[in-house]
């Protein structure tokens, strides 16, 4: 079980690192022919810099479009963020100070995760237009996080695992020292959703995280008075030539 899931981790490690490189190196690639930032837009580079900063942290469109889903969408994506913050003591020896002080805050927040996730999931099914444009794969990956989620809050409050021997067994994947792993169900469950999800990855539309940077209408300069816009020649070649 240990081999193989040693094994498992350094696949879908391998997967994760190259499909992101080569789906960050098509967007970067990619032409922008026009001059479409969204209104209103910076007129300058550090406008645009705040806007994307925006747009990252606090989901400035989103917040203007619908309140509702902004909620629960920040409220998921920054526990995500302080969950996989808590996650680094499995990851660390001796654990960074700053991760042990969050560790509480990890832990609600790994509510909140759920809480978002399932009301996200319940706009997908009963908001008819966004119902017309949700494919299985996003029911799918919907299902994996929340999979992970309660696997992972299943091993915190129903039935606890030796959390000192997972740690020592990620430990040992980072220094090619193979350790035991504890051969609970949850464990096993949550790992290899955890691997899943590191696979399916750079092929899902969960890659709009990296794809907000390259958002031609997010990330242009409203100035087409002042610079006229020529994009290079090389940018009207097709990707990867």
């Amino acid at each position: 079980m240990t081999a193989a899931y040693a094994i498992l981790f350094y696949a879908a490690t391998l997967i994760l690192i190259i499909g992101l490189v080569v789906k960050i190196r098509q967007y970067a690639m990619t032409p922008a022919p026009l001059k479409i930032p969204t209104t209103p837009a910076p007129t300058t580079k550090q406008g645009v810099v705040l806007r994307m900063a925006r747009e990252v942290l606090l989901f400035q469109s989103l917040f203007r479009a619908n309140k509702w889903i902004w909620l629960f969408g920040w409220m998921f994506h920054v526990a995500l963020v302080l969950v996989l913050a808590r996650h680094l003591r499995y990851f660390t020896e001796p654990v960074w100070n700053w991760v042990v002080l969050i560790q509480p805050f990890g832990i609600y927040a790994a509510f909140a995760f759920v809480v978002g996730l399932v009301a996200l999931w319940i706009r997908r099914i009963a908001v008819e237009r966004i119902r017309y444009i949700t494919g299985p794969s996003d029911h799918l990956m919907l299902l994996i996080l929340l999979g992970i989620a309660g696997s992972g809050l299943g091993m915190k409050y129903v039935a606890k695992t030796d959390i000192v021997a997972v740690k020592a067994f990620i430990l040992g994947l980072l220094y090619f020292d193979w350790q035991p792993l504890p051969a609970d169900p949850a464990v096993l469950i949550h790992l290899g959703l955890v691997a899943l999800l590191m696979i399916v990855f750079p092929f899902s539309k969960l890659l709009h995280a990296p794809g907000v940077f390259f958002s031609p209408t997010r990330n242009q300069v409203d100035n087409p008075r002042e610079i006229r816009y020529a994009p290079d020649a090389t940018s009207n070649a097709a990707p990867g030539e």
